[in-house]
């Protein structure tokens, strides 16, 4: 199965999250690292869940893309 993946980067390091399983986050200080932990933490939070709950959260599509817009 497949699951999406929000990773965002600032000063402090990475921070990732999937917006399929509300609460499931982490952070890691390079990309390596915070890829490591999302997926330990997606692995972990399914684990949690019984099949109609995972069931119902993964049915969801979503897509993200980035747009480019022009500020005055």
């Amino acid at each position: 199965m497949k699951i999406s993946a929000v990773i965002e980067h600032d000063d402090a390091g990475y921070y990732a999250y999937c917006p399929e399983l509300p609460g499931c986050q982490t952070q890691g200080d390079d990309i390596d690292e915070v890829m490591v932990n999302i997926q330990e933490a997606v692995e972990l939070y399914l684990d949690t869940l019984d099949v109609h709950e995972r069931k119902e959260l993964l049915s969801k599509n979503i897509m993200t893309t980035q747009l480019e817009i022009k500020v005055a």
